[in-house]
């Protein structure tokens, strides 16, 4: 009786295993819904579309960029969260939504690191301090002594409570010691549009949206968040090297599908992901806006983001910041 139920077992084991062999095989074999946690005209949705357009030529499938913005990203991620797990439904991830909202947000619906699975990194950017062109200010240090000097009274526009651009700003007021009033609105264009038009004086956008906005003049750049300087700008300096040391705040964006999506599917998205970011046209179209591409394994991706939601809850816990 013993060999015959180990036999059963080995049986349904290879049934299962042809099982998945197979759908990986025939996937995907309808349209694909990529969900952006964001409203469109940010960051993120550009990346979004340009993966979107080339994978669905690839696959032959549509693949349809669902942009799904509000409260921080929590909605997007809870919908991709409770996708079927079946590779029809992927996600674009950052930090915001994966790594820092676990300690930003007291009352998180989901845990992004447990019921997601990363699918594959697909490279990195970066935030710039900007100013409105009429603020009296050059550098950073202008910025921090105005600041200062008028409490309460410059106000910084984010693409959301609790996005990453929320929070690169909290940590520059926290490592400042400078009051600045936030003001949240409905995405990244949207908050963009505000510094634009002179509505808000401040922001921390995104490199891929206001690159364009500095060189034509529309608004000023003062410094960018990463640990080095920006290529496409190289007279523009780091915001640590601008007076503010310790300060650096990089953005990785990568791709996530439901836990329990089976992992022959996640090999094909990881694989065809790859194939996409390494595309000449793709990285130079990318780079003119100022996206740094950066492929993985999903294993090394997983590791990495273990090691960035330490870092995030301890960068938190400092600054002070949380979101009911």
């Amino acid at each position: 009786m013993k060999s015959i139920s180990t036999f059963a077992v080995v049986v349904v084991s290879m049934i299962g295993l042809g099982g998945n062999a197979t759908l990986a095989q025939s996937y995907p074999d309808k349209p694909i819904r990529f969900i952006v946690p964001f409203s469109v005209g940010g960051g993120a949705n550009i990346i979004a579309r340009i993966i979107a357009q080339k994978m669905s030529d690839d696959f032959r499938q549509q693949v349809v960029v669902d942009n799904r913005g509000g409260s921080g990203g929590i909605i997007g991620t809870k919908m991709a969260v409770e996708a079927e797990p079946d590779g029809y439904s992927i996600a674009l991830g950052l930090p915001a939504t994966i790594t820092v909202a676990p300690s930003l947000f007291k009352k998180l619906p989901y845990d992004p690191i447990k019921d997601l699975v990363p699918v594959g990194m697909v490279g990195t950017s970066a935030y710039i301090l900007s100013v409105h062109p009429s603020m009296p200010v050059k550098t950073v240090k202008d910025l921090i002594w105005l600041a200062k000097a008028r409490p309460g009274e410059i106000n910084y526009a984010s693409s959301a409570v609790g996005a990453g651009n929320h929070l690169a700003a909290e940590l520059f007021k926290s490592l400042t010691k400078t009051n600045m009033v936030h003001i949240p609105y409905k995405g990244g264009g949207a908050a963009l549009v505000a510094v634009l038009s002179g509505e808000v004086q401040v922001i921390f956008g995104s490199k891929l949206t206001v690159i364009r906005q500095i060189k034509a003049g529309k608004i000023r750049g003062l410094g960018v968040t990463s640990a080095s300087r920006a290529p496409e700008m190289p007279n523009l300096p780091t915001i640590a090297e601008a007076g503010v040391p310790g300060y650096e705040v990089d953005v990785w964006f990568g791709v996530f599908v439901p836990k329990g999506t089976p992992q022959g599917i996640i090999t094909t998205l990881n694989r065809e992901i790859v194939k996409i970011m390494n595309d000449d046209d793709i990285r130079t179209k990318l780079a003119n806006r100022g996206f740094e591409v950066r492929t993985s394994t999903p294993e090394s991706f997983a590791k990495m983001i273990q090691s960035e939601a330490v870092k995030w809850a301890q960068v938190v816990k400092e600054s002070g910041a949380k979101v009911d």
